[in-house]
């Protein structure tokens, strides 16, 4: 919350100036900088900088620091630094069943989370729950300022803000979640993909930080695959950038729930590990803690599925040439039980001219679907 004694009047993020706007990404995705290196990124003046950072001062996003001694004139310059604390955000992840809900400060570190069951998929009933979480945080978080919902599934933006085309987990079809949401709450809404909105926020808040072309791949119950390129989202001509899973990695593999065989999907997804091991009344958590006791049969099929992953990182890499490419998700198990499988496939699979692939395997907490919607709720007042 703001404090009265260091900052002004609270100002609305999303009203303020583009060149306003643009300072102060600047110092959320960067860090702290002087004052010249701002105005030097952005083609300003001495005197519209000033303009600029006062009302940013005085609203109380930006705190003025110490000085810095610049390398290009050999003179001091005045530090500015986000004062992340001074908003909250509420970030939303939807699944089939559940809610997941976390407050973050504006550099989407998240400081408190809820879960809860959904009892019924209906659109107002999902909506209303929403509302409820949001009541709730409220009264610890009066300065949420925003929500974001990131789901499983196709999202458009149109008339009256971010619909769902389709999201079959939820069994939704042409739903403006944005609009309920924001009627509901009265806070503005953003709504997007899940791994569109993770990609986004790794870009800016994660390991993308600093990135301009970079890659994610989510590996779990589905496969996912997100990009940014040139230092923007790539959504793709019909918002459907991205569709890796079915892939072809053995022609003589098993078949995936579409009837594709020997894809990704067919061999990465949990589901298919699962039902690879062919255990009645095991769950994934059952078949990696049998890979990690030595278990042949799970160590096999952790060892298909690397190479699964191998394939997938080496098709992005040979498309795009990313600087990074980051790997997460709720399967991420597979990167240390099918690593050496995944290496080799990548090994063989990379052309002979490609730059060596970074690769940044994320740890994982489920809680990290709902900090993306916190991502692009401050990625949607920013924009």
């Amino acid at each position: 919350m703001l404090d009265e004694n260091e900052a002004g009047a609270p100002v609305d993020i999303a009203s303020l100036a583009p060149a306003v706007k643009a300072a102060l990404l600047e110092v959320l995705i960067h860090g702290e900088l002087p004052r010249a290196e701002i105005a030097r990124r952005l083609h300003l003046s001495r005197a519209s900088l000033t303009r600029i950072t006062r009302i940013l001062v005085d609203g109380g996003l930006l705190s003025e620091g110490g000085t810095r001694l610049m390398a290009q004139t050999g003179r001091p310059s005045e530090m500015l630094r986000l004062r992340a604390e001074a908003r909250h955000v509420l970030g939303i992840k939807l699944t089939g069943d559940g809610l997941f809900a976390v407050v973050t400060d504006l550099a989407a570190t998240a400081i408190a989370s809820v879960e809860r069951p959904l009892l019924s998929t209906d659109p107002e009933a999902v909506v209303a729950e929403i509302a409820d979480v949001a009541a709730g945080f409220r009264a610890d978080f009066p300065d949420i300022v925003a929500v974001g919902v990131a789901l499983a599934g196709r999202v458009h933006q149109r008339g009256d803000g971010p619909f769902v085309e389709i999201s079959e987990w939820l069994e939704w079809h042409d739903v403006p979640l944005g609009a309920m949401v924001r009627d509901a709450v009265g806070l503005p809404c953003a709504v997007e993909n899940d791994v569109s909105a993770l990609t986004a926020t790794e870009h800016w808040f994660g390991a993308g930080t600093g990135v301009d072309d970079m890659a994610l791949i989510t590996v779990g119950v589905g496969i996912g695959c997100g990009l940014v390129l040139n230092g923007s989202p790539v959504e793709g001509a019909h918002a459907r950038a991205g569709l890796m899973s079915h892939t072809i990695v053995d022609e003589a593999g098993p078949y995936c729930g579409l009837g594709h065989r020997g894809c990704v999907a067919s061999l990465l997804t949990s589901g298919a590990i699962v039902g690879a091991y062919r255990t009645v009344g095991i769950d994934y958590a059952g078949v990696v803690a049998a890979a990690r006791e030595g278990d042949p049969v799970a160590r096999a099929i952790f060892d298909d599925a690397g190479r699964a992953l191998g394939v997938l990182i080496a098709a992005v890499a040979n498309l795009v040439d990313p600087q990074k490419i980051v790997v997460s998700g709720d399967g991420i198990a597979v990167v240390e039980l099918g690593g050496d499988s995944m290496r080799a496939e990548l090994a063989r699979r990379l052309d002979g001219s490609a730059a060596p692939v970074d690769i940044d395997v994320r740890t994982w907490d489920f809680s990290e679907w709902a900090r993306a919607g916190a991502g692009i709720a401050i990625r949607s007042m920013l924009s």
